[in-house]
């Protein structure tokens, strides 16, 4: 499974979810899913073992975002994800939306 499958199949029950950017007409509350790096992080006879893959989740919010942020983080957590940061990105005044950003990283034993 890859992260992105996981963590669609993850949070799809809790917003709507898209990877790169909302295609339609958007919601008041979404979640937007940005790749950020895939590193293989150990290594054992030259090859690597596991692979680290790191996801930004957007979560754009015209209300309150932060019961939302709280929900999202502990669903991640015990869904056995790891938070690396969380950072209030800003609101966006010609959409109305608040714009919260989650970074998650997941471990995957690379295949033989």
């Amino acid at each position: 499974m890859s992260v992105l499958s996981e963590l669609n199949t993850l949070l799809t029950p809790i917003l709507p979810v898209e990877t790169g950017v909302f295609s339609g007409v958007p919601p008041d509350e979404y979640l937007v899913l940005t790749p950020l790096t895939d590193d293989f992080a150990l290594f054992g006879d030259n090859a690597p073992l596991m692979d680290v893959s790191e996801v930004r989740i957007s979560l754009f919010s015209k209300g309150n975002y932060l019961q939302r942020k709280r929900q999202i983080t502990q669903v991640l957590l015990n869904a056995g994800f790891t938070v690396i940061g969380r950072t209030y990105v800003g609101h966006e005044d010609d959409t109305g939306y608040h714009h919260y950003a989650i970074d998650v990283a997941q471990s995957y034993e690379t295949e033989e």
